[in-house]
This record gives structure tokens, C-alpha cells and sequence, in this order.
């Protein structure tokens, strides 16, 4: 048996084996039964500790913390986590994201011309086989214990994590094999179709089985999270299927948005949104634990990974960004993005500018503005009596204000202390959008950064909005987003800075309640547009601090939501999937910087959608044919 297996790669090929017959084997999780031998089963509390490394499959990549014993071997330990690879597949692969670096495999991704073989893609397969393995033997050998109802819902548990595995083979590789049992037979070739009623006869199943709504631990699932997959399922049935869903899309996101769950409204740290708490160090306590359906939970100093919200962080740190602003030793300088997720968070500063009042004589002068030292000024806009205001787009650089473009009176600051001098000394101004306020009676004036929908958080200072060189950290905007730091701007428990505390939503309300708008909005049954306004509005006043960004149901078309999608959920692993639906990802309907590995972006092969199956999967199993196109 050792000479029949030893090359095998894979445990969808080969479920489980016995100890005995398990080998090290290239690019190959660990045997699951060195977790679930009997003795592990002999109570609840044992079995609750096999429990936990379900979970932790999806958190972490082996044995001895970040680096040490992986579970898959033959790629570096810290890519090989499920939602660092997610990001890799779903984010890296659409207008969301750009990586620097030129590790084998990877720009292929953004460039959208992987093969069959990418390192990426085939660890993702293994990572996502693993978890159903694990999964598999962990429900076999839970069976023992089955009288025991908390038992009863560990198994609901150990169930919905291997249909989240399933849900995200299905969207990724589209037909692979359905193991649901430990055995040591060679699996057939399933389809989408089969994948897809695996997937929803599970969650339905179970949805009674598990715990009811927020009655479990912070970290595991309960009834609601069922219901939150069936919600994606649905949203994504005509794609998989071939036949639409969008009534039980609706259905059971009503079942969502009418559990104990609810969107964070808590702005900890008093910085006019609630929507940064979601990705902060102690988000696990601030409030936006409410809205997390299922989550990853991270510590930096007892569940440590190069993957994870630590992968987030440190990546997107580079150029003239601080380290310590985001709780961390240092950056990896890699990860930025595109003009288009940029601009999904553009104003128009004309029409705020000519709301503000009428265009004085006063205006802005700098090699910080549009037309440099020499002028026309950027003229501001009278609010009151001697007020004047300015929203403005600057560069890096000085300005001063002058009048009526004549430096016979102009204004500057001798001591940077918002204080007005007569002919005073330029002030000095990074990159960005601001609004700009002078009072003449007072002789002050005020430059406040400035974002209406407050979700956009970007790093511009020293950045280029156009990519020329991907290679670059200072093409393309670098995102803020998440932070290893507190609502009191306190690092994490990791005193080195190496490590985060931040948990990563795999699944939270408010993608919720984006799917029961699109579902209502392309024909399913028993939703309302209405309250599909409603409830983006209640992201949107989130995002914006206030009801200026409110809209009317009549606003609520396909491609609104797919922006709004954008905007709330970027860089939690969705967009590709996002733009699969929309058949806009591999399309002319919709192009970004490089897609199709060019700048200004071209339609690629339909193939594209899905990946390839790892082709040494296919060199072990005869029963399995590789994806078209590859």
C-alpha cells in the first residue's frame, strides 16, 4: 500500500489514509488522522479540541506556529494560508489589487495568464483539500460521540466548514471530486451541479443542528452562518447551475438580517466612521463582532501565520508609510492597487465647491496646486463675510493664499500653527484631497483631509495613481484598510510587531446585505426594493459619517450594487467571484490596468474564469480531467 500511495498528492484523491500508510509527499497536507486518532474522541471535551483544528485550517499552515511542520509542503509556509491564497485568487486577479514581487507564479495572476502547474493555484486546491479531509475524519470519528448534543452541534460545525470548503472549490476549480467519507478508493469527477446540491443539502441539513443565533463562541459557527452561505450560494446559482436562485437568495437573507447580528455603528476611536473597527486589532471586542458571521481570528502571540490579516498589513506597507501607524516592525512593500478601485471613490468637487457659495477673488497659489507658482490661482468660494472655503486635489508641495492672483497680498504661516502671517512662509501640504477654509477676521485657516465615503482608505503621499512598472511600490495607491492597532491606537499583544491581532471576516452582515439588494434587483421574489435602500444606507451613512451619501431605490440597478460591493467589501476575497457573476472578469464589458498583462487592460479566454486543477492531481487520478482551457 506505502508503494501505491507515496507519490499521491492530494487527499481528495485519496481521502484519508491510516498512519501507517501515510508519507511526506510533495505538495501534500498532512495525514488528519495525526489529530484524530480514537483516543482523541473519548469525550465532548477531547473532541471540541479536534474541532478547533478544523478551524484552524483555514487560520494557519501547520504544526509549530508561522514557520515549522506545514501542512502543505513544497511552497513557502506563509503563501500557503486559505485566505492569503484567497486574496492571491479573488483580489490579486481583478482591479483590486497589484503585487510588486516576482515570486514564481504570482504575477501571473494580476497578469491573468496562469497556467496549469501555478504554485498558487494548485496550493489553494491542496489548502481547501486538506480542510475537507480534516472535516471528513473528524465526522467519522465524532460519530462515536453523537448522543452527546453538544457533540451533535461539533459535528453541524465540522459539517459547515467542509461545505465552505466545497463552496469555494466549486467557485474557484469548478469539478472536482465529492469525498465525504474517509476511504482509500481513487474519487470520480464531479460537476458544479452535484458540488452545488452537496453544498445546499448540507447547509439546509444542518441549519437546525447548529447553534441558534449568536449562542456560540466568538470564532464558531452557528445557524446564522448556514443561512449566510446559502445566501452566496444562491447569489451565485446561474453561474454554477445554470439556473437562478434569486428568491432563495432573498429568502435567506431575510433569515440573516433578522438574526441577532447587526451592523457596527460604534466609532471606538472618534474618527467620524465605524466601518475602520472592522479591521482594527481589537476587533474582536469594539463592536464589530456583531456583524461577523464567520471569521478568522487571529493573535500575534498564539496564533501566528505569515498569512492572514498579518499578510494584509504588512504587504500593503512600503514607500513613505509608517510602519508603527499600523502596529508593525516594518513593510513587505507589495501589495497596492488599481485606478478603478480608486476612483469608485472619486467626488465631484465642482459641483461640492459650487455648493459651497459664490467664487471670491481669493485662491490657492503653490507648486502644491494645479498650476504650480506661477498660476491661476484655485480660486476659492465665499461661504460668509470674510469665509472662504476650497475642496481641492494637491500634490506634494507648498501653498500659500493669495488674492486676485496678485502677490500684493497673500497670506502664509510662520509657525505651521494654522495662524495666518502677512506674506508668511509657505505651508507645506502632502498629497490629497482636502478642505480648505481661511477667516480673514481671525486670521486663520484650516487644511482637513478629505473623503466623503470614508471606507476609500489610501496611502497616495509618494504614490502614483497610474501604473507604468508593477514592479514599483510607488505605482499605485497603497491601501490603509487594516491595521494590527486598537481603537486607542495601541499595537497588538506581539511586542516585535511581527505578528497581528486582527480577525479577517470571511463572511460578515453587511455582504449580506449587498446580496439581498442584488437578488431583489434581478428579479427575486418576496424582496423589496426599499428595503434593499435601506439597508445600503445604513452602510453608506456608515461609511460617510452622515446621511450625504443616501440614496433612493430608484439608484438600485446591477451595476450600483456590483460598485457598492466594491466599496465595502475590497480585499476581503470577493471581487473576483463578484465579477464572474457579472460576466465582467474576463470580458471587454469591463477592463482594468493590466488585465490581460496590459496596461490599459483587454478582454482575456472565457477559460479564465475558473483554474486549472493541479496537474499532478490529474497525473495520479485517471478519473479526472483537467479544466478547459488548460
Amino acid at each position: 500500500m506505502k508503494s501505491t500511495i507515496k507519490n499521491i498528492l492530494l487527499l481528495l484523491v485519496v481521502t484519508v489514509f491510516v498512519i501507517s500508510c501515510h508519507k511526506d509527499l510533495d505538495l501534500s497536507p498532512i495525514d488528519p488522522d495525526s489529530f484524530t486518532e480514537e483516543d482523541v474522541f473519548d469525550n465532548a471535551n477531547e473532541a471540541k479540541g479536534a474541532l478547533a483544528k478544523l478551524y484552524a485550517s483555514l487560520a494557519l499552515t501547520g504544526q509549530q506556529g508561522p514557520a515549522g511542520q506545514p501542512d502543505i509542503a513544497d511552497i513557502d509556509e506563509g503563501f500557503s494560508q486559505y485566505s492569503r491564497m484567497l486574496f492571491n485568487l479573488n483580489e490579486l486577479t481583478t482591479d483590486h489589487a497589484v503585487v510588486g514581487w516576482g515570486d514564481a507564479g504570482l504575477p501571473d495572476l494580476h497578469g491573468m495568464y496562469w497556467a496549469a502547474g501555478n504554485d498558487f493555484t494548485d496550493a489553494m486546491y491542496y489548502r481547501l483539500a486538506q480542510v475537507v479531509s480534516f472535516s471528513n475524519s473528524f465526522i467519522e470519528n465524532a460519530q462515536q460521540l453523537n448522543e452527546d448534543p453538544e457533540v451533535q452541534s461539533f459535528i453541524a460545525e465540522a459539517r459547515f466548514i467542509r461545505a465552505f470548503a466545497y463552496y469555494n472549490l466549486m467557485d474557484l476549480y469548478a469539478n472536482v471530486p465529492l469525498v465525504t467519507a474517509v476511504t482509500t478508493e481513487l474519487p470520480t469527477q464531479s460537476n458544479r451541479v452535484e458540488i452545488f446540491d452537496f453544498v445546499e443539502t448540507e447547509l439546509l441539513a444542518i441549519q437546525d443542528q447548529l447553534k441558534s443565533s449568536g449562542a456560540n463562541e466568538y470564532g464558531r459557527v452557528d445557524k446564522v452562518a448556514a443561512w449566510a452561505l446559502l445566501s452566496k450560494l444562491y447569489l451565485n446559482a446561474e453561474v454554477w447551475t445554470g439556473n437562478q436562485k434569486y428568491t432563495e437568495c432573498v429568502t435567506f437573507s431575510n433569515n440573516v438580517m433578522n438574526s441577532s447580528y447587526s451592523i457596527n455603528t460604534i466609532d471606538a476611536n472618534g474618527n467620524g466612521t465605524a466601518y475602520d473597527e472592522l479591521f482594527l486589532a481589537d476587533n474582536n471586542t469594539n463592536g464589530a463582532q456583531s456583524e461577523f458571521i464567520f471569521a478568522l481570528n487571529f493573535d500575534g502571540m498564539f496564533s501566528q501565520t505569515y498569512g492572514g490579516t498579518t499578510f494584509l498589513i504588512h504587504a500593503a506597507i512600503g514607500g513613505s508609510m509608517n510602519p508603527t501607524d499600523f502596529g508593525v516592525n516594518g513593510g513587505w512593500g507589495g501589495l497596492r492597487t488599481t485606478k478603478n478601485l480608486v476612483n469608485q471613490f472619486a467626488v465631484d468637487l465642482e459641483a461640492l465647491n459650487e455648493a459651497l457659495g459664490t467664487q471670491s477673488d481669493w485662491g490657492l497659489v503653490g507648486s502644491a496646486t494645479v498650476n504650480g507658482w506661477d498660476g491661476p490661482d484655485m480660486e476659492m468660494y465665499e461661504t460668509a463675510s470674510n469665509q472662504y472655503a476650497l475642496y481641492a486635489d494637491l500634490v506634494t508641495g507648498e501653498i500659500k493664499f493669495r488674492f486676485n492672483e496678485d502677490w500684493g497680498q497673500n497670506y502664509g504661516d510662520n509657525d505651521t500653527d494654522g495662524t495666518l502671517d502677512d506674506s508668511g512662509t509657505n505651508i507645506p501640504v502632502s498629497a490629497g484631497t482636502y478642505y480648505i477654509t481661511m477667516d480673514l477676521d481671525n486670521l486663520t485657516y484650516t487644511i482637513t483631509p478629505f473623503s466623503s465615503d470614508k471606507r476609500g482608505m489610501f496611502h497616495s503621499d509618494g504614490q502614483n495613481i497610474e501604473i507604468e512598472d508593477i514592479s514599483q511600490f510607488s505605482d499605485g495607491y497603497a491601501i490603509t484598510k487594516f491595521r494590527n492597532v486598537d481603537s486607542n491606537g495601541n499595537a497588538g499583544s506581539d511586542a516585535a510587531g511581527d505578528f497581528a491581532d486582527t480577525d479577517l471576516p470571511l463572511i460578515r452582515l453587511a455582504e449580506i446585505y449587498l446580496n439581498y439588494a442584488e437578488a431583489v434587483a434581478r428579479g427575486g421574489a418576496g424582496g423589496d426594493l426599499g428595503t434593499a435602500a435601506t439597508k445600503i444606507n445604513e452602510l453608506r451613512e456608515r461609511g460617510y459619517g452622515n446621511t450625504g451619501g443616501n440614496i433612493n431605490s430608484s439608484a438600485l440597478n446591477l451595476d450600483f450594487i456590483l460598485d457598492e460591493r466594491s466599496k465595502e467589501l475590497y480585499w476581503e476575497g470577493q471581487r473576483r467571484t463578484d465579477l464572474v457573476r457579472y460576466d465582467y472578469f474576463t470580458t471587454d464589458s469591463y477592463l482594468w490596468p493590466f488585465k490581460g498583462n496590459e496596461a490599459v487592460g483587454i478582454p482575456v479566454v472565457a477559460t479564465k474564469n475558473i483554474f486549472p486543477l493541479p496537474t499532478n492531481v490529474l497525473t495520479i487520478n485517471p478519473n479526472l480531467t483537467q479544466n478547459d482551457g488548460y
